[in-house]
Parts: C-alpha cells; structure tokens; sequence
C-alpha cells in the first residue's frame, strides 16, 4: 500500500474512532506527560487508559490479546507503582548499560515470550495476527524488565515493541492508538538520550 493510501485510510479511521478509544488515547498522554513532570496522578491516568485498552483490545473486531495481556500487566504495575508512592517507600536505583548478562536475558525474554505467546495466541485464540501481537508484547516485556533495572537500553527495546505496534494499530483501525504509540515512541528517544547523559554524567563524575 502507498503512503497516500495509509494517509487516506488512517484519515477514514479517525473519522470513525469511538469515544471510548479518544479516552484511552487521552489518559495514556496525560500518564505519559505526568510520568515526565513526577506527579503521582500518573498512576490514576495511567489506569484508566490500561483499563480502556484492555476492553478495546478484546473487541471481537481487534482481537489483540497479546496486548490486553500486556496492558494488563501495566495495570498491576500501575497499581503496585501507587502503592509505593503513597507509602513512600520508593528506591531511587542508578542508571546503567546493559552488560552482556543482561542482554542474554533481554533477548531470552522477547524471543521465549514470542515464541510462547505465538503457539498460545495460534492455538488457544482465535487472534487474526498471532505472531504480530506476540513480538509486541514479548519485546516489550523484554523492554520492561531492562526499565525495572535502569538500564539506559530498556528505551530501545521498548521502541522495537512500538514501532511493530503502529503499523499493526493502524490494520486494526484504532488511528488514535497508532498515534499514542507514536507519541511513546518520541518520547522514548527522548528517554534514550537523557538517561545515557545521566549515564556518563555519573561515571565522569
């Protein structure tokens, strides 16, 4: 398909995109920007939108279910995250590159998560994108592990997981979601840059 055809059809979705699906968009830029500024309303945005995307993603017309997995998780954590805040027992950890150990582990987790995800979404599911929706969520779990340990390329993981993701959002006619993935991605660039000066800042130092 042609750029202008993308173009075209992308305009065409977001003319029919929900009210439900503006929400989701919304609450996920409001957590992002918020997680940014440090403000604990993070958390609430940040739930609302997982809880939106859950629904939409199990819609028989997306079956994504690897990604309402996904999103579920991120309400868990979501959850945990409030909690910690709250209480005030929250570590600041110190940022680093990931060794050779860590990346064995990274990659164990996207391919192991692919795979398994892929047999279960094929076999289990009656998921149109099988191995898609599984290299979403496996990367991007991989992504997630490597951001629990502050190392620097957790952002460039999680960007592999978001750019499989916009193509796919667009296929599945959700255009606002394929635009908060955008966003995400952008930010995680941004993310990547900031924390490999905080990086060498702290070992100049």
């Amino acid at each position: 398909m042609q750029l202008q055809q993308w173009f075209h059809l992308f305009l065409q979705q977001l003319q029919q995109t929900s009210l439900l699906e503006w929400a989701g968009m919304t609450f996920g830029v409001l957590s992002v920007l918020l997680a940014r500024a440090n403000k604990v309303s993070l958390y609430p945005t940040g739930i609302i939108s997982t809880v939106i995307y859950i629904y939409i993603f199990l819609q028989p017309s997306v079956k994504l279910y690897a990604d309402a997995l996904l999103n579920l998780y991120y309400l868990v954590m979501s959850i945990y995250g409030w909690i910690l805040w709250t209480r005030k027992k929250g570590q600041e950890v110190t940022i680093s590159v990931a060794g050779r150990k860590d990346w064995t582990v990274a990659v164990l987790i996207a391919l192991v998560g692919w795979v398994g995800l892929y047999f279960f979404l094929e076999h289990q599911t009656d998921s149109t994108v099988p191995a898609w929706d599984a290299f979403i969520a496996a990367t991007a779990w991989s992504g997630m592990w490597l951001l629990a340990k502050h190392k620097v390329e957790n952002w460039l993981m999680l960007n592999i997981s978001n750019l499989a993701a916009i193509p796919l959002y667009i296929k599945k006619e959700l255009p606002l979601t394929a635009l908060l993935t955008v966003f995400l991605f952008i930010v995680a660039i941004f993310g990547y840059f900031e924390w490999r000066k905080a990086y060498r800042l702290r070992i100049a130092g």
